[in-house]
């Protein structure tokens, strides 16, 4: 029985027995061993700590020696355990690696799947907390690998939560990938504006830019999880922002003050029948600021507001603030 633990670090891997202990003279897992009465528990016996050695050595075996441009590195869990439990020389000078094909997640979650070591923490949160089944242990043995049944993307708003789970470097951001490292980053907790939930998130900020968002433990709103759009969203800020106010002018593009911009919003705007005005928002708008836009064309007489129909992500929580965005209204 596999442990279901995120945050112990001796849980990294509760089916490869890294958190055994000693208990009435017998190695046992900690994690799935009941207690009873008149249990002797030893945890940091000689005994304990030789096995925890040699579990750690078996989970090096097949693990790529690519530390330094993991994009884990300084997270790892893999790395502390390494460290505190790990021998200080290998056995297994002549023994092939074993090689896994990467997976295609998408667009968001980088795969590396020959570091994965099978935990099968990404397994249990896409089928337990997100409701899908399509992610799974394929083979045994040494043939054992992580994966979709079939080939096919996961559509699920909270799959790129997989990312946080994984202990070593198997499931990174794609986004992030060779962008900073952790200890170059600032952290600022903040809340999500994306939904309803306003979850609690943390905001990574390297080089005077946001590198990425990570959930904050709240367990009163969010516990630890966040959708993917409260994630990947800062892209926006980055990537073809625009900056200043253009006019498409012979198919060329004009940078404008904002002074100018405006006076020419308010022209063209009046210089239109009200009832020919559409306000088209889109799907990564904010409520303040569709309520915003709505009383600005409502002192004007227009009351044609809708929002951009997209099916880029089908699964996505708009409802969660269409909602409330239609009683305001």
């Amino acid at each position: 029985m596999p442990c279901f633990c995120y945050h112990e670090k001796l849980t990294i891997a509760g089916n490869c027995r890294i958190c055994l202990v000693e208990a009435n003279g017998a190695l046992v897992v900690s994690c799935a061993m009941p207690i009873v009465d008149n249990m002797r528990i030893f945890t940091n016996s000689k005994r304990v700590r030789k096995s925890r050695e040699s579990v750690m050595e078996f989970l090096l075996v097949n693990h790529p020696l690519d530390c330094p441009i993991c994009d884990q590195g300084g997270e790892c869990d893999l790395q502390d355990i390494s460290l505190t439990f790990g021998s200080d020389r290998g056995r297994f000078y002549e023994y092939a690696k074993r090689s896994v094909d990467n997976l295609y997640c998408g667009p968001l979650i980088k795969t590396v799947m020959t570091r994965c070591i099978h935990c099968t923490r990404c397994v249990r949160f896409i089928t337990e907390i997100s409701g899908a089944f399509d992610f799974g242990v394929l083979g045994r043995g040494n043939s054992m690998e992580i994966g979709t049944y079939i080939e096919k993307f996961i559509f699920d708003e909270l799959s790129a939560n997989i990312i946080d789970l994984c202990p070593v470097g198997a499931l990174t951001s794609m986004p992030y990938a060779f962008s900073a490292r952790p200890w170059e980053l600032s952290n600022f907790e903040s809340i999500d504006i994306f939904d309803s939930l306003a979850s609690s998130v943390s905001l990574n900020i390297a080089n005077n830019k946001i590198s990425r968002i990570i959930p904050v433990l709240d367990e009163s709103v969010n516990e630890e999880w966040i959708t993917n759009k409260a994630r990947f969203a800062f892209d926006s800020l980055n990537v073809q922002r625009l900056n200043y106010p253009k006019l498409r002018l012979n198919n060329k593009l004009i940078v404008l003050s904002w002074p100018v911009s405006f006076e020419l919003f308010i022209s063209f705007l009046l210089a239109k029948p009200l009832l020919l005005v559409d306000c088209i928002l889109g799907h990564f708008i904010d409520v303040d600021t569709a309520i915003a836009l709505k009383d600005f064309f409502n002192g004007f007489g227009c009351s044609n507001l809708s929002y951009e129909n997209s099916f880029a992500f089908p699964t996505d929580l708009r409802i969660s603030y269409l909602w409330i965005l239609q009683l305001c209204i």
